[in-house]
Order: C-alpha cells, then structure tokens, then sequence
C-alpha cells in the first residue's frame, strides 16, 4: 500500500495524473503546489472531527480549545467525564453520546496504520457519529493513504462538476466511480480538485 509521507510523495502524483489527465494538468496550472495536508492519528483526531460536524470552522475551534483546557481529549478523559463538563466545553447532547462511543471503542490505533483503506473505513464506521467520509479523509489525511478518495464530499463533487463540464454536480456513486481513473493516487486527485474548487469559487463568485 502506497502512503503519502512528504511533498515529493505529492509532486509524484501530481504528475502522474496530469500525464494521464489533460484536465487534471489544467487544474494544477491553476492551483499550484499542492499542499501535504498530513495530520496526526489517534483517539483526539477523530473526536475533532466529531466536534466539527455540523458547526463552523470557528465553532468547531472554539469547543476544541475549550476540550483541551479541559483536559478532555483522551479517550480515559472523556470516558470519565460528566455530561456537565462536556455540555460546558460545547458539545450537544448528541456529540456527548458520539464521544464517548468513541472513548469506550477502544481502537487500535496502531493497528489502523497498517491496514487496507477498506478496513479503516469498515473499523471506524462501527463507531456511531463516524461516517465514510469522514474515515476516508481520516485514512486519507492522518493514515498518508495515497489512493483513498471521499466522493460523498460536496466540495469535491462540485470541483469535478466544473472542472470536466458536468450538466450537474455528480453524486457519491458516479465520482466514485469517476475516481477509478486516477488510481493508484486518488488522495493526491481530491487534492487537485480541493484547490481547484477554492479558485473556482474566487474566479466565479460562488458562495
């Protein structure tokens, strides 16, 4: 299994698809450098992405700082805590059940580093509040997965949408599929379409 470690990990994608794809070769002229985008595994990666769910970037920040002056970003923590202290560090009642099914899952982690992307995602989805996209951006991201894609990302089905002149925005099964042609580095093709859809949405005006 190929893993994204650095930026010459990227670069070599990047290339490949935009040998293989003029439109892909289109987009990175656009874009520029992609960014490596890599973050940490663990426990505290994926209650944030719980946290984040449904709330604004700014929001979903505050509540993060507002956990880890708590002290409340390990899974013993969190397991122990009172539906008060997390209430108070921001989370709603749902959040509060997704976190601590998270705490009391007790991955393995390390585990995870060295599994297929189709494990990860079958492992972390077992867990309520994770769903597919949000393990496939954690094996895409935190894991260096070098061909794991997120179709059901509303970002990335628009950058496909205009990018290849779609007549509409095409759903989770048609870019997964449409995906299949930018194996074995559909991680490196989300980031393409990520940068691409941000200078879009500058040159075009959408909100």
């Amino acid at each position: 299994m190929r893993l994204i470690h650095d930026m010459k990990d990227v670069e070599e994608g990047a290339d490949y698809l935009a040998e293989i794809c003029p439109r892909m070769a289109y987009a990175q002229s656009l874009t520029g450098p992609l960014p490596l985008r890599r973050k940490p595994d663990g426990f505290a990666e994926l209650l944030s992405a719980i946290i984040s769910q449904q709330v604004s970037v700014a929001s979903a920040a505050a509540i993060w700082q507002r956990m880890q002056a708590a002290g409340l970003t390990g899974p013993e923590a969190v397991a122990n805590a009172s539906e008060e202290a997390l209430r108070e560090a921001g989370l709603s009642r749902q959040k509060i059940r997704y976190a601590r099914a998270l705490a009391e899952a007790r991955l393995d982690y390390a585990a995870l580093r060295d599994a297929p992307t189709q494990e990860v995602v079958a492992t972390l989805t077992q867990v309520p509040g994770i769903g597919v996209w949000t393990a496939e951006i954690y094996a895409m991201f935190s894991l260096g997965h070098a061909d794991v894609f997120a179709p059901g990302d509303l970002a990335l089905q628009e950058a496909a949408r205009l990018l290849y002149d779609l007549p509409e925005r095409p759903k989770d099964r048609a870019l997964r599929q449409m995906a299949e042609a930018w194996a074995p580095w559909r991680s490196v093709a989300a980031r393409i379409l990520w940068a691409y859809y941000r200078v879009a949405k500058d040159r075009e005006g959408i909100r």
